[in-house]
């Protein structure tokens, strides 16, 4: 099963919009595990699930070339559009997430 995660300041902004896109991920057959979390426990769930997708929302953006950094070379990290977050759909966060795993693939 594809872990596709997701990061923000308290891990509860996120979770709706993780729902959401488990929810069609579920709909279509998916084998995706999609879960919210706060940027603060990153490095541990990082390292106990490995993660193929790390998508970081928008109010920690600023991470993003640490996390890339330090996670990039063996996960796919991006930050979530702010207007798919803003309207918190699911479906197109998630087309996104599957575009770029299909793109980059599993390293």
């Amino acid at each position: 099963m594809k872990r596709f995660y997701l990061f923000c300041n308290a891990g509860m902004s996120t979770s709706l919009l993780a729902s959401r896109m488990q929810k069609v991920a579920d709909a279509h057959s998916l084998p995706i595990e999609i879960k919210a979390f706060s940027d603060s426990n990153m490095d541990t769930v990082v390292h106990e699930y490995n993660p193929e997708v790390i998508l970081l929302g928008p109010q920690v953006k600023h991470l993003y070339e640490k996390v890339n950094e330090r996670y990039g070379a063996e996960h796919i990290v991006e930050v979530i559009d702010s207007v798919d977050y803003g309207n918190v759909d699911g479906e197109r966060v998630l087309k996104r997430a599957l575009k770029l795993y299909k793109e980059k693939g599993a390293k």
